[in-house]
């Protein structure tokens, strides 16, 4: 039980993929790499079950490409599947800096990009593609990719390929490829719809599984503040990023306005640059400013959910929740953005009252109290955006509805104390 099981060599890994991870700041292997890496590698088919900043990535692309060992022909003979072409140009990524010292190849296939680029890049040949199934099917049905000598199949973030409905493109897929190869899936959580996809997929397959589903990483410091309205949460955001230690930012926001929002008012007030990733943005926009974020160019990133599992950056030093998710598990994904690698990372979260009920979903879901801390005596609190006060009371009232069916709702009692007061019952 020692310093062998925290050993890449120990579990099956050959040199060249371990000189590549050293490279990469990998300094020994993560409890998901130590579970899954020996199991692919001897061939079986496996569900990995495993939260975000766990290193699941490497735990499948190592073994894959350590199974294909060199180039070979010009076909693909590996497909990993990912929901969006954020996640498909990291994996991508990845799996180059894993294979610099090998011949392999790869091509990743996304939609949004020239086709003709993708299908030169087919023709000329490659061993491993990295690919979202939209684009895939097209490219397969118009004859530029050829799948017969597919020898494995990797369903990345099946929970996400499963919520954006790809099921109906995954089944064609499934149905070309040749029947005798190994398959992987991985997900953050094993929700009934991977079950249904796990039977129809997987061959008797291995489970792995690292942590319980939809906990949080150790390596995460969280916290939440009470801030009553969106002008102070700004405020307070402008004053928590004066810390030098925010070094790398992102903060999440409810929806595009409001994205927008903090966007104009930071590119204003802070030091360093400032971008803004939302659905309404152009793809080469979206692209360009996470690769600058990646690389340290940009101090702070603002985003929507669309943007919460499509981040991989090794050292996003703090996460802020400008608001709660009122999709309780998207809280999971947006703060696994920080604390990745083993590194310690900072979650922050803003809740007004509105958001109250959200918290404590959350902590149900994560099994753990989230330490709230005290406003700073130099917080100063701003006016209410018009008809914000209006719109929390409303959905407060949402809220109490949902946790009492027998609950009228606070408009209705205001209307029978109006009858009341004008002598409308008797």
């Amino acid at each position: 039980m020692g310093t062998e099981e925290r050993d890449f060599k120990s579990l099956g890994v050959t040199r060249q993929f371990i000189n590549a991870m050293e490279d990469m700041g990998y300094e020994e292997p993560t409890e998901i790499q130590k579970k899954a890496i020996p199991r692919v590698l001897s061939g079986n088919d496996l569900i990995g079950i495993a939260q975000t900043g766990t290193g699941k990535t490497a735990a499948f692309v190592v073994p894959v490409l350590q199974r294909l060992k060199f180039a070979k022909g010009v076909v693909p003979r590996a497909i990993i599947m990912e929901p969006t072409k954020e996640l498909a140009i990291q994996t991508e990524s990845m799996v180059r800096q894993l294979m610099t010292y090998t011949d392999l190849r790869v091509v990743v296939l996304y939609g949004g990009a020239g086709l003709k680029s993708q299908r030169e890049a087919l023709e000329v040949g490659t061993d491993i593609i990295v690919a979202t199934p939209g684009r895939m099917m097209e490219l397969y049905h118009t004859g530029y990719l050829v799948v017969q000598k597919l020898e494995v199949l990797v369903l990345d973030e099946a929970d996400r390929l499963m919520d954006m409905g790809f099921m109906h493109q995954l089944r064609p897929i499934l149905e070309v490829i040749p029947v005798k190869r190994q398959n992987l899936l991985f997900s953050a959580s094993f929700s009934a719809k991977v079950e249904e996809l796990s039977h129809e997929f997987l061959e008797y397959p291995t489970r792995v599984e690292v942590s319980p589903q939809s906990s949080t990483a150790e390596t995460i410091d969280q916290r939440i503040y009470r801030i009553p309205n969106f002008k102070t949460k700004l405020f307070f955001l402008e004053q928590l990023l004066g810390d030098e230690e925010m070094e790398r930012v992102l903060v999440f926001c409810r929806t595009k306005d409001r994205a927008d929002r903090v966007f104009r008012y930071l590119e204003r007030k802070v030091e360093g640059e400032v971008r803004v990733i939302h659905s309404n943005k152009g793809q080469n926009t979206r692209i360009n400013a996470f690769k600058a974020f990646q690389e340290g160019e940009v101090r702070v990133l603002v985003a929507t959910d669309v943007s919460a599992r499509g981040i991989d950056v090794a050292k996003v030093s703090h996460v802020v929740n400008l608001d709660i998710p009122r999709t309780i598990v998207d809280y999971t994904h947006r703060i696994g953005r920080t604390g990745r690698a083993k590194h310690h990372g900072v979650a922050i979260s803003f809740s007004d009252p509105s958001e109250k009920y959200f918290v404590k979903l959350i902590e149900e879901l994560i099994g753990m109290e989230i330490p709230v801390f005290d406003n700073p005596e130099e917080m100063q609190i701003m006016d209410f955006l018009p008809r914000e006060l209006r719109e929390m009371e409303i959905e407060i009232d949402r809220q109490k509805q949902l946790r009492d069916p027998n609950y009228k709702g606070a408009f209705h009692d205001r209307k029978n104390s109006k009858k009341k007061r004008f002598g409308h019952e008797s």
